[in-house]
């Protein structure tokens, strides 16, 4: 048994930064999608709302990153406090052999005697 006491704040929020930024790219092509649908819907209406929604969909995985970092990095924090007072996680780890493979065995010498 193994018990999960702290984890580094940094590298948590690096973490949540660049998921969070992945599904800031998600987020910016749907609103990407959708200001197109409504660019065809409307053909004769003034434009500020398309361009509205690029520039959020261009600056969305920005803030996402952004807002990843800052929750990864109290995220962590709130853990190590928390794991500090009550323990941490428990966790059973098990050890997985890797497997040996035999290196081939060289072909029989020929003989060469005349």
């Amino acid at each position: 048994m193994v018990r999960l006491r702290s984890v580094d704040v940094m590298s948590c929020a690096k973490i949540y930064a660049i998921l969070h930024m992945a599904i800031g790219i998600l987020v910016g092509l749907f609103l990407v999608l959708i200001g197109l649908v409504g660019f065809a819907a409307a053909p004769g209406h003034p434009k500020f709302g398309m361009v509205g929604m690029l520039v959020v969909a261009a600056l969305s995985p920005f803030v996402y990153g952004i807002f990843g970092f800052i929750f990864g990095a109290i995220g962590a924090l709130l853990y190590n406090w928390i794991a500090s007072a009550v323990g941490g996680i428990q966790m059973e780890l098990e050890a997985v052999p890797t497997p040996y493979i035999a290196p081939p065995q060289p072909p029989p010498a020929a003989n060469t005697a005349v």
